[in-house]
């Protein structure tokens, strides 16, 4: 079926510069409740805005991304932004969560991801609507809810961002294709009120799905959860349906010569086309569908005065889903309650928000197993 330019509608085109300019403003302002309009940015915060879609959007093969510099409305940018892309689009680039300091660019061809999009719309089959909880401008939002949509027909795409799992619930109708992350996902098998609308597949992908999530969501009612597995630098690898199933190669890979360097140890199994995931290759977690380097935060907590030695790892599925951290004092004689807050406190104004413990334990020292070796310290309990 062919297509065409996802950025020819309006609709997609300004939703996509929209996600993409508000989290470039919320980078360079931290805290501010909303993002300002581009006449309220200074000269230098603009030029960061505008080098932010230069770069994703290739706007410098055009010739023309300068023009953004000389416009401070909206309706201008996305104008120029279609005018560039009808010069040049073969190539979008993404940006990492950047957990581990700056953001690192992954380009990739547009037809590869066109083609994985083609790939989803077979496995998914014909819908009526997109409801999407993720931004479009990361590549997981951009495969679902600028490229999929056109594979499926030209479906229409609503935004849920901002809506209660209740009101997730009420907007539903029967053959919407729901795209969240596992947090979102979570918060929805847990409170939304009721049984779901009949037919009703959801999308999940940033991050593993715990399978008492995929689980109950499927008590109420949804009718299929696929679960993406891949990343901003390979965009998607491979899907399952099943809670805690291996994945499979989604048809847009191959294995004949074709490297997989997925940012996980992958065991494919004897059929060839499906594999499981092991532990991270670079160490890192996934929090609320950021990669967060749980060594880079102990050693952050290990530089704080108070602080003789750390330890910090993901919760396990029952704990939640964020981080713990485990903190040997400085000063034996502490009283923890305060140290607890001081710590709480300096997270709160240091770290970024996936990377910033949510329970704190304190002992005299890091737990080890009977051979001297790091221990896990889950069933420990918390002192003070």
């Amino acid at each position: 079926m062919s297509v065409t330019a996802w950025w020819q509608a309006e609709e997609a085109r300004a939703r996509f510069l929209a996600d993409l300019i508000a989290a470039e403003v919320a980078r360079l302002r931290p805290g501010e409740p909303a993002a300002a309009p581009l006449d309220m940015l200074d000269s230098i915060e603009l030029l960061s805005v505008a080098a932010a879609v230069s770069e994703a959007l290739h706007l410098h093969e055009s010739g023309i991304e300068d023009l953004l510099l000389a416009h401070r409305r909206i309706e201008d940018w996305r104008a120029i932004a279609r005018e560039a892309l009808t010069r040049f689009d073969a190539a979008i680039t993404f940006r990492t969560s950047g957990s581990t300091g700056e953001p690192k660019p992954c380009t990739h061809a547009l037809a590869r991801l066109e083609a994985e999009a083609a790939g989803h719309a077979g496995l998914i089959g014909p819908r009526q609507r997109v409801l999407s909880a993720v931004p479009s401008h990361h590549i997981y939002g951009f495969l679902f809810t600028q490229l999929l949509p056109r594979h499926l027909g030209g479906l229409p795409v609503l935004d849920l961002r901002g809506t209660s799992p209740a009101g997730v619930a009420a907007k539903l109708q029967p053959g919407d294709l729901l795209i969240g992350h596992p947090a979102w996902w979570g918060a929805v098998a847990r409170f939304a009120p009721g049984a779901l609308p009949p037919d009703i597949i959801g999308v999940t992908s940033t991050a593993p799905c715990p399978p008492a999530t995929a689980m109950a969501l499927r008590d109420r009612g949804l009718a299929r959860l696929v679960q993406v597995y891949g990343s901003s630098e390979t965009a998607g690898i491979g899907w399952r349906d099943t809670p805690d199933g291996p994945f499979t190669l989604l048809p847009s890979w191959t294995r004949d010569g074709e490297a997989i360097a997925a940012p996980d140890h992958l065991t494919f199994l004897p059929c060839g086309r499906r594999f499981t995931i092991g532990g991270r290759a670079d160490g890192a977690v996934q929090v609320a569908g950021h990669n967060v380097f749980p060594a880079r935060i102990r050693a952050a907590l290990e530089a704080h005065p108070a602080v003789a030695a750390a330890s910090v790892r993901l919760m396990r599925p029952e704990e939640g889903d964020r981080l713990k951290a485990f903190i040997v004092p400085r000063d034996p004689a502490s009283d923890l309650a305060v140290l607890r807050g001081t710590l709480a406190a300096w997270a709160e104004a240091t770290l970024a928000p996936p990377e910033r413990p949510r329970a704190w334990r304190f002992g005299a020292g890091l737990p080890e197993g009977a051979m001297g070796k790091a221990a896990d310290w889950s069933c420990l309990a918390e002192a003070g």
